[in-house]
């Protein structure tokens, strides 16, 4: 993390919404992803859709615990995922057969074809984001910090969720 010594806003000016990191990161990712949504339609994904397919198209199969920790989501989450997923003919659920408690999730042929549609959407995304590639990178390194620092364990968690705000 940065060695900035500013301190942490207190007083009245604590509580202006605009000032949130919280607020801000909220809004940025309702309007990310309402940039993706008319690239995504004609695919047949949605958002989340495209975040399963994404890892599916590096892994090509993986378990549903590795995907649940690739994504930050918790399995039940997924499941109703990959069972439309599933019905729509891009992926398979079964299980491992060295393993009859692991669901592993494989693309289909139909899966991984679809992955050429989808090769566009990133450039298509920063064309109507206005920005620079180096800036889209600098950004995503940003917000992985941001990510890492407030996943972190902290002296006295109970080991509970992380619940921060600011």
């Amino acid at each position: 993390m940065s060695s900035n010594t500013t301190p942490a806003p207190t007083g009245p000016g604590a509580l202006v919404l605009e000032e949130q990191v919280c607020f801000a990161l909220s809004v940025a990712a309702r309007s990310v992803v309402a940039v993706y949504k008319p690239l995504l339609e004609p695919l047949g994904l949605t958002h989340p859709q495209y975040l399963v397919m994404l890892a599916l198209w590096e892994h090509e199969s993986i378990s549903v615990r590795d995907l649940s920790a690739r994504l930050h989501v918790d399995p039940g989450t997924l499941s109703p995922l990959l069972k439309r997923l599933d019905a729509a003919g891009l992926v398979r659920r079964a299980r491992r057969p060295d393993d009859e408690r692991s669901l592993a999730v494989t693309l289909t042929p139909e899966g991984r074809a679809l992955r050429e549609d989808a090769l566009g959407v990133p450039a298509a995304v920063l064309s109507r984001l206005g920005l620079e590639p180096d800036e889209l990178v600098s950004l995503r390194e940003q917000l992985t910090t941001v990510i890492a620092a407030a996943s972190a364990p902290r002296a006295g968690d109970d080991g509970g969720d992380v619940v921060a705000d600011g």
